[in-house]
């Protein structure tokens, strides 16, 4: 299949390729999210050393994974096993200054797993870079990891021989609904927008997930085939996959557990408190990877004094309002839950969260791309607004989304709900700010004397899919 979307982060690539400098590339982000194939594809596969470390496993398995490598990459097949992550990157090396190339790229995939207990792998790979790959014009390195804080921590923020070595850094986060579409439909998947929106707010635009999808089947069969059925393809997905992020990864998912009770999040004392552990215990640490693997976000809410973290991973919502239980549903079980109260419930707060990720196309279609905007969220005892964007020409939109199979109408009750929380609002802004709604609809709104009144622009999900 063609790469699709990724278009920016193909042509940056595609320049540090041409560039007459040493390249130190490195490419992180959340697991499934499409790394290793965005990287085989930018560079057709042309690679003159290509690794990909191995979970779980010894120091001895890890160098004969990387002895594997270099037979295949050289074709010789007499390089001995190294002894150690110094004896294989200076085979490596030597290998390379004997390689005939015009370009020289070395793809080091999985990095974290590598640098498994006592190995002394990221001294090794310094020594490799510093006293050879950075002196070489045409050596290009890429390292890639989906455990971004490892990334983050052992790479970006090395304070040894890789302190400020890193020439670019990419981190690809998954696609937007936009690119979801066209994702689908390379498939031959034509769904409606509110399909694809549905689809994108359960599986969260990632691409492994949505290259599951078939196209022989609806959306309803596909989540059946998925989730729900005896032999559903993601079955046992939510702990493998933070698992293969996190060493005891059920403290990680014990706080994502505790964040996905409540749609606005939890102060970091908050935690603590559901957790039931002592101040400390590396809470703070879990909760910085946490953000760093796009799983949270950490977002201080204009009237909130502390911090809150907010769970804002899809499918981890997808998994803790219909999976956590356990399976115990009937035969085409997302028909079902589709008249249940907890996907109404699921509707309206991933809807919100499908808003809030994809806050820069709403500015686009507002027009206010090009002004200095600040985007956050309101939180008071008498009012609670999930988005708010605070314009440079001194405007404030407050925005309302609604999720509804029906055009939906503001009606009395819900236009004393909006005045109220324009009062609050209001009140922590400037004199000189003015206050401007806008509602986001599945469909055209359906006016109404309260929404002629009160409402300033309507963007319907056709617009941010499209």
């Amino acid at each position: 299949m063609a790469l699709v979307g990724r278009k920016n982060e193909q042509s940056e690539l595609l320049r540090l390729l041409d560039s007459e400098q040493a390249e130190f590339i490195m490419v992180y982000g959340r697991r499934r999210v499409g790394k290793t194939y965005l990287i085989r594809e930018a560079f057709k596969n042309k690679f003159a050393f290509y690794m990909t470390g191995m979970n779980g496993v010894s120091l001895s398995e890890q160098l004969q994974n990387f002895s594997s490598s270099l037979v295949l990459a050289s074709g010789n097949s007499n390089i001995p096993k190294p002894e150690s992550w110094f004896d294989a990157f200076e085979q490596l090396r030597n290998y390379l200054q004997n390689l005939d190339a015009p370009k020289k790229i070395i793809f080091l995939d999985e990095l974290p797993w590598m640098d498994s207990k006592d190995s002394k792998f990221l001294s090794a790979l310094e020594h490799f870079w510093n006293s050879y790959a950075s002196a070489t014009k045409n050596i290009k390195l890429i390292v890639c990891g989906s455990a971004a804080s490892w990334m983050v921590k052992k790479i970006v923020e090395n304070h040894g021989g890789l302190h400020n070595r890193i020439t670019y850094k990419l981190k690809l986060n998954p696609f937007d609904v936009t690119e979801t579409k066209a994702f689908l439909e390379s498939k031959n998947i034509y769904w409606d927008n509110r399909t694809i929106s549905e689809c994108y707010m359960a599986l969260g635009g990632i691409p492994y997930y949505l290259n599951l999808l078939s196209s022989k089947l609806s959306f309803a069969q596909n989540l059946d085939a998925l989730f729900f059925s005896e032999t559903a393809l993601l079955d046992g997905e939510f702990k493998s996959l933070y698992a293969s992020l996190f060493l005891h990864s059920e403290e990680y998912t014990a706080i994502i557990e505790i964040l996905s009770r409540k749609k606005v999040g939890f102060t970091r004392d908050e935690i603590i408190s559901q957790l039931k552990v002592s101040d400390g215990g590396g809470i703070t640490r879990k909760l910085t990877e946490l953000e760093q693997c796009g799983f949270i976000r950490k977002y201080k809410a204009l009237g909130k004094v502390t911090y809150l973290y907010q769970l804002i991973d899809f499918y981890s919502l997808f998994y803790f309002s219909f999976l956590e239980k356990g399976k115990d549903y009937d035969k085409d079980t997302w028909m079902h839950l589709q008249n249940s109260s907890t996907y109404k419930t699921w509707c309206g707060l991933s809807f919100e969260r499908f808003c809030i990720a994809h806050a820069e196309k709403i500015k686009s279609i507002l027009g206010i791309s090009g002004i200095s905007t600040k985007t956050y969220s309101f939180y008071s005892p008498e009012a609670q607004i999930d988005m708010v964007i605070e314009r440079g020409d001194r405007v404030v939109n407050l925005f309302e989304m609604k999720y509804t199979d029906l055009a939906y109408s503001l009606d009395k009750k819900d236009a004393a709900s909006l005045e109220n929380k324009m009062l609050c609002l209001q009140s922590k802004l400037k004199k000189r700010q003015s206050i401007m709604n806008i509602l986001v609809t599945t469909s055209p709104m359906k006016q109404s004397p309260y929404s002629s009144r009160l409402i300033q622009r309507n963007i319907t999900l056709d617009e941010i899919v499209e």
